[in-house]
């Protein structure tokens, strides 16, 4: 049976200072991951947490070992395939929001279906979609809204949209709640295992927050370069 996620013996290492060895982040990590499943990395700062999110996302390679997504080596693919399987398969979420503050909700939730000139018949798909996300997340009234108008929480549940309108199947998140209150990040938490079930998405998410962490059907450890 295909492997939705699986990496297979990825470390990564970083040049250091000059004559002194590479310093190596992650060490030997084999994971897999099936479709649909809720996960949480945890681990110290520093730990390698977001580096590991990284080379999921193809957004980094690894030193070695390799990444699967559905059975297919991303270690393959030359930067405009990755650039296209990021864009089509992967939804990211920061714990900085990064919406762009000229555009309204709506147009920031657009803007991932922006590359390759959508025709107009795909264009009205995403708009409808859109629209019916943001009233998902109780945005509706909000769309023509600046993001300087927005709540923090508001502003993050935007780029929960955003990171949705393409329909991923793998949603990538680094601290969603790390720069939000308590309450906020309840309400955000809550929002993304409903959405890990209603859109069918895989979740990953690194967090340092326990609470959020425990509501994963999966926890991982970070610690030395190795999961636990």
């Amino acid at each position: 049976m295909a492997c939705f996620l699986k990496l297979r013996d990825v470390s990564k290492s970083y040049a250091s200072v000059l004559n002194a060895p590479p310093v190596r982040v992650l060490d030997g990590i084999s994971l897999e991951i099936p479709a649909g499943e809720s996960v949480a990395i945890t681990g110290p700062s520093g730990s390698g947490k977001s580096t590991l999110l990284n080379l999921i996302g193809a957004l980094d390679r690894p030193t070695s070992g390799q990444v699967f997504f559905e059975d297919q080596d991303l270690g393959r693919l030359n930067e405009k395939q990755l650039a296209d399987f990021r864009q089509r398969r992967l939804g990211f979420i920061f714990q900085a929001h990064h919406l762009l503050p000229q555009c309204t909700v709506l147009e920031n939730v657009l803007v991932p279906t922006l590359p390759g000139r959508p025709k107009p018949p795909k264009r009205e798909a995403a708009l409808a979609r859109g629209e019916r996300l943001l009233e998902r997340v109780g945005l509706k009234d909000r769309a023509n809204h600046l993001p300087g108008q927005l709540s923090g929480g508001e502003r993050q549940r935007v780029a929960v949209v955003r990171a949705l309108i393409n329909q991923p199947k793998l949603l990538l998140a680094d601290e969603p709640t790390g720069a939000l209150d308590r309450a906020s990040a309840a309400s955000l938490a809550r929002l993304l295992i409903e959405l890990n079930k209603e859109e069918k998405v895989t979740l990953i998410l690194v967090t340092h927050a326990p609470d959020l962490a425990a509501q994963m059907q999966r926890q991982f450890h970070l610690l030395d370069g190795r999961l636990a």
